[in-house]
């Protein structure tokens, strides 16, 4: 069920996901602008309550009609959870921006594409376009990768894995919007996901070491395999930086687009390996 129903989400949201109303970040921000009081503990207690709804719907929908509801359940999660359909329109819209040399308009979108991780105030064209990069390969990775890498490791229970990463993910995204970062500091949103990526970065370090300068990426992964400090964000896009410096450019077009180019291609390799895996773990 996993492999059907992943790729089901992933032909959908490639051909129709556009804009944010199949997105649960979109459906959640009513309720995060209740609340008032943030810390590490309420963090904890919002996502596993998220998570158990989740249990309890899959529990009640098991056995019925041959498992028909428990699998467009399974898809419409995939939907809400995976796929950036809003970014992606931040990122069409910064290309069109950029081609048009309108200067304004482009950097209002590189501003929200950078939103969880900014970029510094004062950095030469060069280090501008690397972060713009950066940012872009860690959208793919918070909004593709990591959420394939749950629905799968949780098996059976995949779904509930999946909607407690996307719930951070957008608690994340909400108050790095919304909130000043002392407030995005006491609600530990950061931490937690710092350790809740940290497999997931270095299985897709991994292509991006192999599709990059192995005598350099190689090394690199191994290094991060004992690193329990430098940020996710860091980890990841050093190794994505060893492939992406073969192809070097300067365009305000071209230095996203290879970023892109190359998240899609590590994309579709571990989608391939998913399905390789599945389906001799079903022969087996």
């Amino acid at each position: 069920m996993t492999l059907f129903s992943l790729l089901l989400v992933l032909g959908w949201e490639r051909l129709f996901k556009m804009g944010e109303h199949w997105q649960l970040d979109h459906h959640l921000m009513p309720l995060f602008r209740r609340f008032k009081h943030f810390s590490l503990l309420r963090t904890l207690l919002m996502t596993l309550l998220a998570m158990a709804v989740v249990a309890a719907v899959m529990l009640s929908l098991k056995g019925w009609f041959f498992g028909v509801p428990q699998l467009i359940f399974w898809i419409l999660v995939g939907l809400l959870c995976i796929g950036a359909g809003s970014v992606r329109l931040h990122y069409h819209a910064y290309l069109r921006a950029a081609s048009h040399n309108d200067v304004h308009a482009h950097d209002a979108m590189a501003e929200e594409l950078t939103l969880i991780h900014g970029v510094p105030g004062e950095c030469s064209e060069r280090e501008y376009l690397g972060e713009l990069q950066n940012a872009l390969l860690w959208i793919n990775f918070r909004f593709y990768l990591a959420p394939l890498f749950w629905f799968v490791v949780g098996g059976p229970w995949g779904p509930m894995l999946l909607v407690g990463y996307a719930f951070l993910r957008a608690w994340q995204s909400w108050l790095a919007r919304q909130r000043d970062p002392l407030i995005r500091s006491q609600s530990g949103v950061d931490a937690l996901l710092h350790w809740i990526d940290w497999l997931p970065v270095r299985l897709v370090g991994v292509a991006y070491a192999l599709l990059g300068h192995g005598e350099r990426a190689l090394p690199a992964w191994l290094a991060s395999l004992g690193d329990r400090h430098t940020p996710q964000y860091q980890v990841l896009t050093r190794l994505a930086q060893f492939s992406l410096a073969r192809d070097p450019h300067m365009d305000k077009v071209e230095t996203p687009r290879l970023a892109v180019t190359l998240a899609k291609k590590v994309s579709l390799v571990l989608v391939v390996v998913v399905a390789i895996l599945t389906i001799y773990g079903t022969l087996v």
